[in-house]
């Protein structure tokens, strides 16, 4: 994000300021920051940690490592960048560099850090693929134990008035070096490795949808997960959060563990969770005839192996260009040679990747023909939460959200700041982001539930005094309601129960519905109910009536009622503070020029 949440850089620049303190007002660079991405994040910088508390940097990383520890070959050794495991070993690589790579073929290359791939553009991309491939793509797909799940978890996501809910996906990119993941540079070493997550929440209205990136090196706690041996961890604050994955240092790594985690983070409810590796993440670029991309400046072998001694050819040119497999792996993990070198433009080039994978896979069409490839090759690298365990559940699911228009996809990474070479997450603002998720509002503030279709218009001011409540309303037996506030604004119950009482109707309750996104008021009537429910309709202009099986009468308070009734009642929206604008400014959308904010500084 823009200087606004952190007051230094990063490369050399960065790790000086780290160590000697902030830099003073990033407002100027908050000012000139592009419009488009995420904020700074996770640079992995070099470096001690400037308090006691923050965990030491980690040792080896992705150019030292790439060293030759026998003469030209790779090696371990520290660097500016690199993985590294729970106890701080740094990881090695493959034998021979980037450029030896693509001429002789023979050594394995290191390209670590992907990011979580377009797995919602797969999965529309399963809902054209029919039912004749069922078969086949459930024996690709794997699923994590739900008993690997805490059990302590936010709770679920309430209907809106059209009986929709919003929907979490939690989207992980690992580097496991199990099976072929080696080759494309998931390294040599066991276990596996989470460095790129991001949390796309799909609005209830299921025509909006937002990702939001957390750093790798974000500070977190890791709540209690289970590992392999059926055992729990204890709670664990400080974290990093890309530990969480590691948890258990297995070579499928540890999803559960980080939906964990995330839902501790945020206080949302996760209800699916998807991790692709490096082996379905390359087959799946293929799949679609690869992707189109820009750079600012042309890349050479030396960017890709900052130890190769020399610059070395151009590998990956400036401008356009369409790339697949293993070279838009080197895109997606690029770090040297743009930018400041950090990955805070590495996170930036995985969104507008992201961005333009979901674009091709729409511009496709959803062809059976050309999209059966993609989802093979999805599926086959894909761990998925228990709820998405067969074709059937994953098309399903697609079909929820195939009309999410790209301008309406947008992707932006938490507010942070430098801590030392780690990441603090920026209070209250990720508060108020995680608070405008909870509430289902998009990042510029609206509610996008409001924007169906059939969402009523807010009602034009009264120009004449409401009329006298119906006299006949008490007219025969008394008559007994029990209101429901349907919306996020407070004191609407209490108010329409003064209402009802004035025109002497007993109220047998007052509290909140459990839809808080009702849209039109409505009386609710059960059998023989019908001629009472329509003198309280009379009271509320505007209610509808719907019949139901429940007995008595329920008054639900929608928000044509809030509209109509702000200053009568003194309630306020029970809505998030706003985002700050730097925050909204710098959020990408799906469709926006792949040659924007692809780098930082």
């Amino acid at each position: 994000m823009s200087g606004q949440w952190d007051e230094s850089t990063s490369g050399a620049e960065g790790r000086r300021r780290a160590a000697n303190g902030p830099r003073g007002t990033g407002a100027a660079r908050a000012a000139g920051t592009p419009r488009a991405g995420g904020s700074r994040g996770g640079a992995g910088t070099d470096g001690p940690a400037d308090d006691a508390r923050v965990p030491a940097p980690r040792p080896g990383g992705r150019a030292e490592a790439r060293r030759a520890a026998q003469g030209k070959g790779g090696g371990r050794g520290k660097g500016d960048g690199g993985r590294s495991s729970e106890d701080g070993k740094a990881e090695g690589t493959a034998t021979g560099g980037r450029a030896a790579a693509r001429n002789s073929r023979k050594p394995k290359r290191n390209t670590k850090k992907i990011v979580a791939w377009s797995v919602a553009g797969v999965l529309v991309a399963l809902a054209g693929t029919g039912g004749a491939i069922y078969y086949k793509l459930n024996g690709n797909i794997k699923s994590f134990d739900a008993d690997a799940i805490s059990t302590d978890r936010p709770p679920e996501a309430v209907a809106d008035a059209n009986g929709n809910k919003p929907v979490n996906i939690l989207l992980i990119g690992s580097d496991s070096r199990a099976g072929k993941n080696s080759d494309l540079g998931g390294g040599n070493e066991d276990g596996a490795r989470s460095d790129t997550t991001i949390l796309l929440h799909v609005y209830a209205d299921h025509k909006h949808a937002v990702g939001i990136s957390i750093p790798r090196d974000a500070l977190v706690t890791i709540p209690a997960c289970k590992l392999p041996n059926g055992k729990w961890t204890k709670e664990s604050p400080g974290q990093m959060f890309n530990s969480a994955f590691s948890v258990g240092n297995s070579e499928a790594g540890n999803p559960a563990c980080t939906q964990n985690t995330v839902e501790k983070l945020t206080g949302i409810r996760v209800d699916h969770t998807i991790e692709v590796n490096f082996e379905g993440f390359a087959a799946m670029t293929e799949a679609v005839g690869g992707v189109d991309v820009c750079l600012p400046n042309d890349i050479y072998e030396g960017h890709l192996n900052p130890h190769l001694g020399k610059k070395g050819k151009v590998v990956l040119p400036k401008g356009k260009q369409k790339l697949s497999g293993q070279k838009a792996l080197d895109y997606v993990r690029l770090r040297h040679g743009i930018g400041d070198e950090s990955d805070v433009g590495r996170m930036k080039r995985q969104q507008a990747f992201l961005s333009s994978l979901m674009a091709k896979v729409k511009g496709e069409g959803l062809n059976p023909t050309t999209l059966l490839p993609l989802a093979d090759a999805a599926t086959k690298s894909m761990t998925v939460d228990p709820g998405l365990d067969s074709a059937k559940k994953l098309m399903d699911f697609a079909l929820s959200m195939k009309n999410i228009d790209l301008h309406d996809v947008k992707f932006l990474t938490t507010p942070w700041r430098y801590n030392g070479p780690r990441i603090d997450l920026v209070h209250p603002a990720v508060d108020n982001l995680w608070k405008t998720l909870q509430a289902d509002r998009t990042i510029d503030g609206e509610d996008a539930t409001g924007k169906q279709e059939d969402a009523p218009q807010t009602p034009a001011p009264a120009e004449t005094t409401p009329a006298a409540p119906s006299p006949t309303a008490v007219d025969g037996p008394p008559v007994k309601v029990a209101v429901y506030n349907g919306t996020t604004v407070t004191g609407l119950a209490a108010k329409a129960a003064e209402t009802l009482k004035t025109n002497k109707v007993t109220v047998t309750g007052t509290t909140t519905a459990k839809n808080t996104n009702k849209a039109t008021t409505t009386v609710e009537y059960g059998s023989g109910q019908k001629a009472n429910a329509e003198r309280i309709a009379a009271m509320f202009p505007g209610a509808e009536l719907t019949p139901t099986s429940a007995a008595g009468i329920s008054l639900v308070l929608g928000k044509d009622y809030a509209a109509a009734n702000p200053a009568a009642t003194g309630a306020t929206p029970n809505v998030p503070a706003p985002l700050p604008t730097e925050v909204v400014n710098e959020a990408r959308s799906a469709d926006d020029d792949i040659c924007s904010n692809v780098s930082y500084g």
